[in-house]
């Protein structure tokens, strides 16, 4: 592990555990802010896949989604894997049918990493993309990203992280320099109250300073 990698899962354990909130802690993102009438914002990880960057019209078509569903962009990079960057990200999966196809398929070329912030981001991010499995979005759900543009059930455009636990753990992986805790007590603030605008250039949210 790196070091990067290790400031960030100590970012993570200090910012984000098991619902509770302390002095001068961030709080965790499932905790409704007492006494406001916005939630305290839950961070998501998405990533836009090989097969979709390499289509620009669809990546701005996925994007564009993206900042229309009110998702606020935290960090965003584009990044390509070396397939021992795949393996390690997908061993979860290892020995199964598909693992070789989708280590393969991931480190083929570039893709696009976003930490994403809403209300309800992981839930809200996983909607957005549809089923797993192409078939099914397009038959289930054709408005969806991958009932759109997904064209197999490894090729289907867009990752996103299917829990709290997924959530931290692959901010981390794709985003090591990122300390989730730091962000609660210093950002989060300033984007759950919307003081903060899209750069278009960076393409991210960023807060107004002043």
């Amino acid at each position: 592990m790196s070091s990067l990698e290790k400031k960030g899962r100590a970012c993570l354990s200090r910012g984000m555990r098991d619902g509770r909130t302390h002095e001068r802690k961030p709080p965790s993102p499932l905790i409704m802010s007492q006494g406001n009438s916005a939630r305290i914002l839950q961070l998501t990880l998405a990533v836009i896949k090989p097969d979709a960057i390499a289509h620009p019209v669809i990546f701005k078509a996925v994007h564009e989604k993206i900042l229309l569903n009110k998702f606020l962009i935290v960090r965003s990079k584009e990044l390509s894997w070396r397939r021992e960057d795949s393996q390690n990200f997908y061993r979860e999966h290892s020995g199964r049918f598909f693992y070789q196809r989708l280590v393969e398929f991931m480190s083929s070329g570039p893709m696009r990493a976003y930490i994403l912030a809403h209300e309800d981001a992981i839930q809200l991010w996983r909607s957005l993309m549809g089923p797993t499995k192409v078939y099914r979005a397009r038959n289930t759900e054709p408005e969806s990203i991958r009932g759109m543009y997904g064209l197999t059930d490894t090729r289907n455009t867009t990752h996103g992280s299917d829990s709290l636990e997924s959530a931290n753990r692959e901010i981390t992986f794709f985003f090591p320099e990122f300390c989730v805790s730091h962000w609660y007590q210093q950002d989060e603030p300033h984007f759950r109250m919307g003081a903060v605008s899209y750069d278009s250039e960076r393409q991210i949210h960023a807060v107004h300073r002043t």
